[in-house]
């Protein structure tokens, strides 16, 4: 029988359960736990996935049996470690990255994936076009500036092969989903047009992870 306040979020959870599952699924090999590390020692902005959202990138690119795959926002490449695990040997991450800074840490993170992990520096909205030959992706993720997110799914729609795969992070925009500012009216555009263009649902995750299957 459903739990009649399962709509408000799990109240069950608590920080030990949370933690003793992460170890359990979603465990840390060196590599990735020196790339989960990165942002807090080398003084980059604290807002990678968690290692759960992490797993579920993995599972997920694992099930669709995805070879090529974008990532939008790279920062010390956390991300991208999770993703290109469950790529073949001949797969390929292309991950954009505005800040010369942050894609420096993240080619170092991923120096074990050198042959299936690329990470380009620019603003990704110029980037994007010049994957249009890499195109039929299996599966874009994008977790960069909220406010662009509608932009970047049309790219998504251009260079997704149909039943890719769209990944989107903090859609819940932090909580602030619903107020009344140009961010947050980007934010639920780019939800109902992700809704018209694939099969979508919104994962309950602290900031909420989009899933969806191009069906257009």
């Amino acid at each position: 029988m459903a739990d009649p306040d399962s709509r408000k979020g799990s109240r069950y959870a608590n920080q030990d359960i949370l933690e003793f599952v992460e170890r359990l699924h979603a465990p840390h090999d060196p590599a990735l736990e020196r790339a989960f590390r990165a942002p807090e020692e080398q003084g980059l902005p604290a807002i990678q996935i968690s290692a759960t959202e992490g797993k579920i990138l993995t599972l997920l690119l694992r099930m669709i049996g995805a070879r090529k795959v974008i990532e939008v926002g790279t920062l010390a490449g956390y991300s991208a470690l999770r993703m290109a695990a469950a790529l073949p040997a001949d797969g390929r991450l292309i991950s954009l990255e505005l800040l010369p800074e942050h894609a420096a840490v993240a080619r170092r993170n991923a120096a074990g994936f050198a042959g299936r992990i690329e990470v380009r520096v620019g603003d990704a909205l110029e980037l994007l076009p010049e994957l249009q030959s890499f195109a039929p992706a299996d599966a874009m993720f994008i977790d960069a500036d909220k406010g662009r997110y509608p932009e970047y799914l049309d790219w998504a729609i251009r260079l997704l092969r149909k039943g890719g795969l769209l990944l989107a992070d903090n859609v819940y925009l932090f909580g602030r989903l619903l107020e009344d500012s140009p961010e947050a009216a980007a934010m639920r555009r780019f939800h109902e047009q992700a809704a018209r263009h694939f099969d979508t649902v919104c994962l309950p995750t602290p900031d909420g992870m989009l899933v969806g299957i191009r069906s257009t």
